[in-house]
């Protein structure tokens, strides 16, 4: 950064999948698994401690709250597969579009959940099926999360998740007045268009946009340390105040 970097996707699977089934090229539009990435299986007799891993903690926890029969068939599972890694500066979304074919094979052949660590999302097979694999490219919004967080003296923090699926960093934009959360809602999934379709800011970019304040600029923050994105971020904000 600034700039892009190499996508990087981290699935998880849960349910005993059954490779001896055939996975159609056509049908799951899958050609390949990409270079970088690595796909791992876990169960009773291998690692379980991975197993539980994704299904404790405050993410869990909300949503198991939210949706506790769909979260009962997931703590159910004894077995998951791990699909993550780094794609090397590819030219096209093909490695995204390979990924999904094959996360969609793996629910056809036993799978019950996926688990999106970088937006943290548990999908079901339906949804994944309709929102991700038959909607293609429309999909992209799919793959990123816009985040309202309520801040003190009434603003709220907007700010995205996903965007490392595509090299790009995430948005941030505090204070926000609710009198502009439309229009800043409305600039994240611009961004978010424009990031996946391999765009790239500058740093100190202004951002013109007649329903929101003059003077706001972007700014690369953080790397992939940070809990809040687990990737970099623009902080959008006015110029004396980044």
């Amino acid at each position: 950064m600034p700039g892009g970097k190499n996508p990087f996707l981290f699935y998880v699977v849960y349910g005993r999948v059954d490779f001896t089934q055939s996975l159609s090229r056509s049908k799951y539009r899958c050609t390949e698994i990409p270079d970088g990435i690595e796909v791992m299986s876990y169960g009773p007799q291998v690692h379980p401690d991975v197993v539980s891993r994704f299904r404790n903690g405050y993410v869990w926890d909300q949503f198991a709250a939210a949706d506790a029969k769909f979260a009962a068939a997931i703590k159910a599972q004894d077995n998951c597969l791990v699909l993550r890694g780094e794609i090397s500066d590819p030219p096209t979304l093909n490695y995204l579009r390979n990924v999904i074919g094959f996360l969609t094979f793996c629910l056809d052949a036993g799978g019950v959940a996926i688990y999106d660590l970088q937006i943290l999302k548990w999908w079901t097979p339906s949804d994944w099926r309709s929102r991700i694999l038959a909607a293609g490219s429309s999909a992209l919004h799919d793959h990123a999360v816009i985040l309202l967080s309520e801040e003190a003296g009434g603003t709220q923090w907007i700010h995205t998740r996903g965007m490392r699926k595509f090299g790009r960093p995430d948005l941030s934009i505090h204070n926000v007045l609710p009198q502009d959360a439309a229009a800043v809602v409305e600039l994240c999934n611009r961004f978010i268009e424009f990031f996946a379709l391999g765009g790239i800011v500058a740093e100190g970019q202004d951002i013109r946009m007649g329903s929101l304040p003059s003077g706001l600029k972007c700014f690369y923050w953080g790397d992939e340390d940070d809990p809040d994105f687990n990737n970099a971020h623009i902080e959008i904000a006015p110029a004396d105040g980044a």
